[in-house]
């Protein structure tokens, strides 16, 4: 039995989907402590050090070591806080990062023999396409506001309306950034945009909308040198300074998750993503070579520039980057219409 989950793109059994959720749930669980050990050897580079060293051969079992470490810190609550909203936050954080997920294509559709039918190398290639994305990214605004609210802490508090206010603040730019792609494809789905750019990648007709979409990713993401959300300087640590253990864990997992995302979407909509030189099973491979890419580029960017002050942060979001985004986009229907 099949289900259409959309009208766009391919009908796929139950037990197809079910297994692709796990699959999803499993290779995030990999990945993110790895790139964790390729953040931190990488940092300790570019700050002349070694970085991890110590843990296993070349320290490659420091991920396993740190994540041993917050499963066996004991969780504490303050007498202040709300504990069924304290332990909610970080699992919307996580849900809603591993939904947005599921809709980076990693391929185009394929004959699985196993199945007997085709499979689409997504989650999910949904008709809303890239709204999609901004629905959950909407709704993990709340994780950041419950975690800081429900700790009963002044600094977790405003650590979270800094969240709220910067979310708010990027995600008009970062749609808008968007948009300009969605109207020259003419579709919201992330498949048929990918499927658009046989010919030319959208990086170079949108190279505007592109830089705009990385700095306002940065924002989303609460990465360096927005990261004021949680700035230890002034804040403790924000929202999450209550949290301890494996839930402190979960809101920096779902940052890295996040991260994932933004640079997958990137990879689907400005840079082709599936498309490239070889046979068509190296597809897959091109599409997390490009999103490597840009893992390396957030944490390259995390060791050259400081932190933003919060007064400029939110001048940048609404003064120069909405401006701009709305003029690329006056732009695209411009041009789009004429051709």
């Amino acid at each position: 039995m099949t289900h259409v989950i959309a009208d766009v793109g391919l009908a796929e059994s139950t037990g197809v989907q079910i297994l692709k959720s796990i699959v999803i749930f499993a290779v995030v669980l990999q990945v993110v402590p790895l790139i964790l050990l390729l953040e931190r050897k990488l940092l300790g580079r570019f700050q002349a050090r070694l970085g991890p060293n110590r843990v296993g051969p070349f320290g490659l079992l420091q991920p396993l070591a740190d994540v041993g470490k917050l499963l066996s810190k004991e969780q504490a609550t303050p007498t202040t806080a709300v504990p069924w909203m304290m332990a909610l936050a970080p699992v919307i954080s996580i849900l809603t990062a591993i939904a947005t997920l599921a809709i980076i294509p990693f391929g185009d559709v394929r004959n699985d023999a196993l199945f007997g039918s085709d499979v689409g190398l997504y989650g999910i290639d949904v008709s809303i396409g890239i709204l999609y994305a901004f629905a959950f990214g909407a709704l993990a605004f709340y994780g950041l506001m419950l975690g800081g609210w429900a700790s009963g802490s002044k600094y977790s508090f405003l650590g979270s309306m800094r969240a709220a206010a910067q979310l708010i603040s990027y995600e008009i730019a970062l749609g808008f950034s968007l948009l300009g792609v969605v109207m020259t494809a003419g579709s919201l789905s992330l498949t048929e945009i990918v499927q658009a750019q046989d010919g030319i990648w959208f990086i170079v007709p949108q190279f505007v909308g592109f830089l705009i979409f990385m700095v306002a990713g940065f924002a989303e993401t609460n990465r360096p040198p927005f990261d004021m959300a949680e700035a230890d300087a002034e804040i403790v640590a924000g929202y999450n300074t209550e949290y301890g253990g494996m839930r402190f864990g979960s809101f920096f997992m779902a940052e890295y998750i996040n991260m994932i995302v933004i640079a997958g979407i990137a990879t689907a909509m400005f840079l082709g993503g599936w498309h490239g030189p070889g046979p068509a099973f190296l597809d897959p491979f091109w599409v997390v070579a490009k999103m490597f890419l840009f893992i390396i580029f957030f944490i390259w960017i995390r060791a050259t520039l400081p932190r933003l002050r919060y007064d400029q942060l939110m001048s940048f979001g609404w003064k120069i980057l909405l401006p701009l985004a709305t003029l690329n986009v006056l732009v695209t229907a411009v041009l789009v219409v004429l051709t």
